[in-house]
């Protein structure tokens, strides 16, 4: 071997043999423990940022991992191809955003495989090719004939620079997250899948998920948002019409002094249609905030439509308000308020000096003034009637029993999930095929139709789709008759829903999945991505495997056994302020920190002009502030083992990773030394016997439990735990043993050589190349990547002498090496005689002596 460390050589020609060998290749073989581990895929931007590098990381090093267990592992690698910002980069670049897709595909691929990671290649997809839209459409033709899809009008937050619909996570201040512009809201037709007949199974299916973390769960849990209430119906004042609400507090009914609408409500449109000032404020409405996270928020605002109910129990009059927080898509549009036991209604009606009256109260808290403050726990009903006294639980029950026997009311459960809108404006996504004849009906494009295929060769004009502003696109025939094609593509969730099942049988052609494939592989094993992924995406996946599962393509229920959401990668930030006042970010790279004579940081200076610059301390690595790093240029540096280790060091998977240039140089001096040390056992004289263990002396016994100790914390580490850098740290405390063990004698080169292959083959995971050079230079034929990962040897961990703590009244005051198998009896008395307990107990009665054996014994004397 090189007496030198070159990651350049040594990377490619790890590559060479991987591609040469089909290494990573996989099929299914029945009889063997198989393995799927996949990481969420990415979009084609153009290039791999850090936080790609660390999530594709954490696959890859768990994947080599199982497969050195001995399962068939299958690690596949696709991009999720469809999407806005293609179609902006091709505005910006004058380009089709075909073209552009595929050009990032290309490179961004050519980065995967210069970081070693070990897909199967042969399963690669991109969601933006015929192949594979061709069975989403399949699939949802399917759908559409089990009547869990329907179109309706839906009024959406539009944005009129990007053209399209806008979810309201995407609105920001009232404007659309990509363009600024401010949005719209628009009254469009749209098509949507029915996930709420699906709500129930999505709730109690995660009590079976143990693999996936609590707090994702909660996050599903909340948006599913599963209440048991009661909806009841205020008649409304002179007319026959009622006014239907839905609340998960009956038990406040008494206490109604306002019924508040949303702005899009057919009352709200009624009254704006008499009152020019409830006009305006319905229009005000409609360009405001929709986002529930923002209701909580904003300010309240209100108008009095005119209108009024009456009170299903007390038949008094209940005015009718529109309210900027009624949230159109749901419940009914439309709620009970009452301002004395909710704090958004209590905030409302102070400031539009509505009633406030208190219906409940607390035994512990009877100075309550609801006027002040609303009281929002359960409690005894007050002012209630004959369901004063009761408890809220009590009056729950009674008050709904009331109202379903009078007819105007009853108990239900709702969601605050909503049926998933499908319809996306733009062009560059999947055709939705669909077609509307010429009565007006709506039919699925024919299976021998398909797939509807999205033309690439276009030109970009920033204001309308092409396959919008080409009316002869959309021309077809059905059954012999005209009809015209949709012209909306499908949201890129949809893409994204299903494609851990495609990867199973990505080149099948006779279906959307080939079901022994599919049934062979899934469910996954390990999932790997961003928190931030944690509802819609994840959601929509666990949605969309139960639709597969439902139309026989599939068997199990949920589509990810285990979930890792790994941290993201942080990185300081440098900016100064521009001529106009505004902040200009500048890249980490560009930064020289300066330092005073003890070597503290005194300020940054840009490199380029030495003046000054501000930091503005550690935040993830974004575009807008400019602080990302190129993971190229680290390659490029130190090559992908480097990156790979630092990732996997620096933080435990889950926790943020901060980004340090020191760092990532400590990392690289490790794989040099571990290069060292391996050469110096390889070029050191003599051959490597076999260990014998009857002859190895104490430094010998020693080094190899260690060896063996290492093994089992690795293993634990890396397959129960998923902490990477605990690990990692394991075998550079090996590692610094093996160092200290310097002798030449042939069972020392024995329990060294066991050490450095123990060493190389828990690190071949996290840094595959520099091992499969290494394992092939400590005598190995077979590569790495195919060894049996170690298993400890137990009689090599038994040890001869333990340390003991001695403590005097709970104070550490001394440690002895003993025989392991030394008696409670003689650990005493050598516990009494150890000069430091000695001295520490002189002129006071020894009490009494505590032995927790193999650990300490405590003397308490006083």
């Amino acid at each position: 071997m090189d007496e030198q460390y070159n990651p350049r050589d040594v990377e490619q020609t790890a590559r060479d043999f991987w591609a040469d060998n089909n290494t990573f290749t996989v099929k299914e073989e029945p009889g063997k423990p198989k393995y799927y581990c996949l990481s969420m895929f990415p979009y084609p931007s153009g290039k791999l940022h850090m936080g790609h590098v660390r999530n594709y990381t954490i696959g890859d090093v768990i994947s080599r991992y199982q497969r050195m267990l001995g399962k068939n592992v299958m690690q596949p690698m696709g991009w999720d191809a469809f999407g806005l910002p293609a179609e902006n980069a091709a505005i910006a670049n004058k380009t089709a955003p075909a073209k552009w897709t595929y050009s990032n595909i290309e490179y961004m691929k050519n980065q995967l495989k210069q970081l070693g990671f070990g897909y199967d290649w042969s399963r690669e997809l991109a969601t933006c090719k015929p192949d594979y839209y061709r069975w989403e459409q399949w699939f949802f033709a399917r759908l559409y004939e089990k009547g869990l899809v329907y179109k309706k009008m839906s009024t959406v937050n539009w944005d009129p620079v990007d053209q399209t619909v806008l979810a309201n996570e995407q609105v920001v201040d009232g404007r659309g997250w990509r363009s600024g512009a401010l949005v719209e809201k628009k009254a469009i037709p749209q098509w949507f899948i029915r996930i709420t007949d699906y709500a129930e199974q999505l709730l109690d299916d995660m009590d079976d998920m143990d693999g996936w973390p609590e707090q994702v769960k909660t996050m599903q849990r909340n948006w599913i948002g599963k209440s048991v209430g009661t909806e009841l119906t205020f008649p409304l004042k002179n007319s026959e019409d009622g006014l239907t609400v839905y609340t998960t507090r009956p038990d406040t009914l008494m206490g109604v002094t306002y019924m508040a609408i949303a702005a899009e409500h057919p009352l709200a449109k009624a009254s704006a249609g008499r009152h020019p000032g409830v006009a305006r404020f319905v229009d005000e409405c409609r360009n405001s905030k929709t986002a529930e996270a923002d209701m909580a928020t904003m300010e309240k605002k209100g108008i009095d439509t005119g209108f009024k109910v009456v009170h299903p129990l007390t038949q008094e009059d209940i005015p009718v308000w529109i309210a900027n927080f009624v949230l159109t898509d749901y419940g009914t549009g439309a709620l009970m308020a009452v301002p004395g036991h909710d704090e958004r209604d209590h905030e409302f009606a102070l400031k539009y000096r509505l009633p406030i009256k208190q219906v409940i109260s607390a035994s512990d808290k009877p100075d309550i003034d609801v006027q002040e403050k609303a009281f929002t726990e359960k409690g005894v009903l007050v002012s209630s009637g004959k369901y004063s006294g009761m408890t809220s639980d009590e009056a729950f029950e009674s008050i709904a029993d009331h109202l379903e026997h009078k007819g105007i009311g009853r108990r239900t459960i709702n969601y605050r999930l909503r049926d998933w809108g499908v319809s996306r404006q733009r062009y560059w996504g999947a055709p939705i095929p669909m077609m509307t004849l010429e009565d007006g009906s709506q039919r699925p494009v024919p299976d021998d139709q398909l797939p509807v295929l999205l033309p690439e060769n276009v030109e970009m004009t920033g204001v309308q789709s092409p396959i919008k502003a080409d009316p002869e696109w959309a021309k077809t025939t059905f059954e012999g008759q005209p009809a015209t094609r949709e012209t909306d593509t499908f949201d890129t969730f949809m893409e994204s829903s299903w494609y851990y099942a495609r990867f199973c049988s990505p080149n099948y052609d006779k279906g959307m999945l080939d079901p022994a494939a599919a049934n062979y592989w899934l469910p996954v094993d390990q999932y790997i991505g961003g928190i931030e992924h944690a509802i819609l995406h994840l959601l929509y996946a666990r949605f969309f495997h139960k639709l597969l599962r439902d139309v026989g393509l599939v068997t199990s229920s949920e589509p990810f056994k285990q979930l890792l959401t790994q941290g993201m990668v942080l990185a300081e930030t440098y900016s100064r302020e521009n001529a106009k006042g505004g902040t200009v970010w500048i890249p980490p790279t560009d930064v020289i920190a300066e330092r005073d004579d003890k070597g503290q940081v005194t300020g940054y200076v840009h490199k380029d002009d030495g003046q000054p610059v501000h930091a503005g301390g550690v935040t993830k690595m974004s575009k807008s502030k400019n602080n990302g790093i190129d993971p190229q240029s680290i390659i490029d540096a130190h090559g992908a083992d480097t990156v790979r280790l630092f990732m996997m060091f620096a933080a435990p998977p889950e926790q943020s990773l901060e980004w340090s240039d020191s760092g990532v140089e400590g990392a690289h001096r490790f794989l040099k030394r571990l290069w060292r040390l391996v050469n110096e056992q390889v070029t050191s004289a003599g051959t490597v016997a076999a260990i014998d263990v009857t002859a190895l002396n104490d430094s010998q016994k020693n080094l190899r439990r260690k060896t063996h100790e290492t093994i089992a914390k690795v293993s634990d580490d890396i397959s129960r735990r998923l902490t990477f850098n605990t690990a990692i740290a394991a075998v550079m405390e090996l590692l610094n043993e093996v160092s200290k063990l310097s002798d030449s004698e042939p069972q020392a080169r024995a329990v060294r050589q066991e050490a450095l292959e123990t060493a190389v083959m828990m690190l071949s995971p996290i840094v595959p190349h520099v091992c499969h050079s290494l394992w092939q230079a400590l005598g190995h034929n077979e590569p790495v990547v195919d060894a049996r990962w170690p298993v400890a040897d137990e009689s090599a961990m038994v040890r001869s002498e333990i340390q003991i703590v001695l403590q005097v009244n709970g104070k550490v005051r001394s440690k002895i090496d003993v025989p392991a198998d030394i008696s409670k009896a003689d650990l005493e008395q050598l516990a009494l005689q150890n000069d430091n307990v000695v001295r520490f107990t002189e002129g006071n009665t020894v009490r009494k002596v505590i032995v927790v054996p193999g650990k300490l014994v405590n003397v308490v004397a006083n």
